[in-house]
Formats: C-alpha cells, sequence, structure tokens
C-alpha cells in the first residue's frame, strides 16, 4: 500500500512521515491553513531522503504557474487538483516533473480515463470537507491495474477498512493526521502510516 502524507509544514512533521515509512509527502503551496512559501518548502525538502516523492500540491492555478513555483521550491512531482485537460498533464510533464492529478467523485467519468498522469488521486465529491464517505463506490470506476490514490476523510482508524472498500493502490491523507485544522499530529501520522501498511 502506498502511503502519501500531505500538508506537511514543520520539519518534526515530515521526520514523523518519513521515519514512519511514508512513500511520499506532500506540501500545500496554494492557498489553505496547511500553505508554505516555496522557500519554506524547500528546507523542508532537506529531510526528505532521496526516492521519496515530494509533492507540490495547487488548487486551482494554471498548471505552467504550478510548474514553476514547484520549481522555485525544488520539487520534482506536481499535484493539481480542479478542472483539468490533458493539455496541463503534457505542461507538467514537458518541463520534466511528475504529475498527480486529483478529481472528485463527482467528476464526470470522461476525468476518470488514463490521461497519462503517473498518478491519479480520487477524493470525495466535496473534497476538504474531512468526513468519510462511500469509499466502496470507487469499485465501479474500474480502476483496477491503475496507479491511484483514495483520499478524503481517511485517518488512522478508518484507512484499512477503507482502502480495502476501494480496491485503492494507495491512500493520501492530510486533516485525518491533524490535531488542529493545519497542525499536524506526529502520532497520527504515524499510527495512519501503520494502519495504512496493514490493509
Amino acid at each position: 500500500m502506498f502511503v502519501k502524507v500531505c500538508g506537511l509544514s514543520t520539519e518534526d512533521s515530515v521526520r514523523a512521515a518519513v521515519d514512519a515509512g511514508a512513500d511520499a509527502v506532500g506540501f500545500v503551496l496554494a492557498p489553505s491553513p496547511r500553505e508554505v512559501a516555496p522557500e519554506r518548502a524547500r528546507e523542508l525538502l532537506a529531510g526528505v531522503p532521496a526516492g521519496v516523492p515530494a509533492v507540490g500540491v495547487f488548487r486551482h492555478e494554471a498548471a505552467a504557474d504550478a510548474v514553476a513555483v514547484a520549481r522555485e521550491a525544488g520539487l520534482e512531482w506536481v499535484q493539481l487538483h480542479g478542472e483539468r485537460t490533458p493539455e496541463d498533464v503534457r505542461t507538467v510533464h514537458d518541463a520534466g516533473l511528475k504529475f498527480i492529478r486529483a478529481i472528485t467523485m463527482a467528476a464526470a467519468p470522461a476525468e476518470f480515463a488514463d490521461w497519462g498522469e503517473e498518478l491519479l488521486l480520487v477524493d470525495a465529491a466535496v473534497p476538504g470537507s474531512g468526513e468519510a464517505w462511500d469509499y466502496a463506490s470507487v469499485r465501479a470506476l474500474g480502476l483496477g491495474g491503475r496507479r491511484w490514490l483514495l483520499a478524503g476523510g481517511l485517518d488512522p482508524e478508518n484507512v484499512a477498512q477503507a482502502a480495502a472498500a476501494a480496491g485503492a493502490w494507495g491512500v493520501d491523507v492530510s486533516s485525518g493526521v491533524e490535531q488542529s485544522r493545519g497542525v499536524k499530529d506526529l502520532a497520527k501520522i504515524r499510527a495512519f502510516v501503520t494502519e495504512a501498511r496493514g490493509a
């Protein structure tokens, strides 16, 4: 089970995720309680070992703008939320970066097609709510065999069951490992990775 811990903003939270065995970490570079400046992301990147993807997370920014900020931060992966097109995938790849395309369960069926991204992230119909949802409904999308991450409302208590219900290749967490909005709980980070690994 591939595990990504997102919204990290301190050296301690990065260390907790890496030491727990997270496969990838994410830094939010868009307006959010978890937002970090590109120069701060670059500082935090120093604590991420080679081989662990560090991802710059964006919402509605144009793909070219996201690429520019990710480069400023020293990141090689870009995760884009919001309405996207196959051209966005090409823009990121043409820049030599890797791409995670985030979509919600409310997206049009065509958006679940493989556009050539490295990873697809499937979020709740209303992303950012932190609420659990019908994870088993993802199975109907026919994503088996693809590399994709389940997100939205996951926490240490439900991640194993949710991943199994969805048939997930990997999972992504942010608010589910926080003690307050934007502030990570290091014990929850460790517990989440442990529980996800056991899924």
